[in-house]
């Protein structure tokens, strides 16, 4: 089949980019927004193969390959034998997005419970950790690439209640960071892309933890007075996997509505 004309020419390399936690919510909109760029996409999901499937299509219908594939983060055993396959049928892998987040409690720090703290920070931070160990040989092996993390506006004001997502992405910052400064010799990118509260996605799952004067309040304290939206977040992580971001790297750039001013 001809590729459709895309939006964007995102100019991409032969190969893929592989979207972690692609299914659903800002992960979803982010590789839709990569193949309206023309880039092919491979995506995980962790259960919900439907929802994977449907992105799929979605992307197709884009003019671009698309895969799905299941994977456990918590396991560097499966995320090696996933990101090393995908390397082997496309090459190269030229992007790397990590848009994987935990179904978290909202709780105040010192109410967290012990049991939920382990999990949230072996499924986010060491799954995250559990990708770059595999990816960043596979990407020095083939010219280099873009990794982008979508973390959170959090790090930059602390919102109550949301300790048990703040924390792993601050740890995820870090990694990108170091990778930033100690990878760009292989022509390796990496940069942070942190939402504010945004309309779809996790935030509606998270809702009914929480008051509705508590979501007005945040809203009132966004200087844009809304909420975002998942293409608004995605289009600024695509843009950074871009060569019109070739210069570009370890920034944290946060797409808040101006919530952290």
């Amino acid at each position: 089949m001809k590729p459709a004309t895309h939006q964007f020419d995102g100019n991409y390399p032969e190969g893929v980019a592989v979207v972690i936690g692609g299914s659903g919510g800002i992960g979803k909109g982010i590789c839709l927004a990569l193949a309206e760029r023309g880039a092919n996409v491979a995506l995980s999901y962790r259960s919900n193969a439907s929802a994977a499937q449907q992105t799929v299509n979605e992307i197709q219908k884009r003019g671009c390959t698309a895969e799905a594939f299941a994977l456990e983060l918590s396991s560097l055993e499966q995320v090696t034998a996933a990101l090393t396959n995908i390397q082997a049928r496309h090459q190269r892998i030229h992007t790397l997005v990590f848009a994987a987040g935990a179904n978290i409690t909202m709780t105040y720090v010192g109410d967290i419970d012990p049991v939920e703290w382990h999990q949230t920070i072996n499924g986010e931070l060491n799954g995250f950790f559990h990708v770059i160990k595999t990816a960043l040989p596979l990407m020095r092996q083939t010219g280099g690439g873009s990794i982008v993390a979508v973390t959170t506006a959090g790090l930059d004001r602390h919102p109550p209640l949301d300790i048990l997502s703040t924390a792993p992405k601050a740890g995820i910052e870090a990694l990108v960071r170091g990778i930033a400064r100690e990878e760009g010799r292989y022509n390796i990118r990496a940069n942070c892309v942190a939402p504010g509260v945004i309309d779809g996605g996790l935030f509606e799952r998270l809702k009914p933890q929480v008051k509705p004067e508590f979501i007005e309040a945040m809203k009132r304290n966004t200087a844009l007075k809304r909420f975002g939206t998942i293409n608004e977040v995605a289009a600024v992580a695509a843009f950074l996997t871009t060569p019109a971001a070739a210069y570009v790297t370890g920034q944290h750039l946060c797409v808040d509505g101006g919530y952290s001013v």
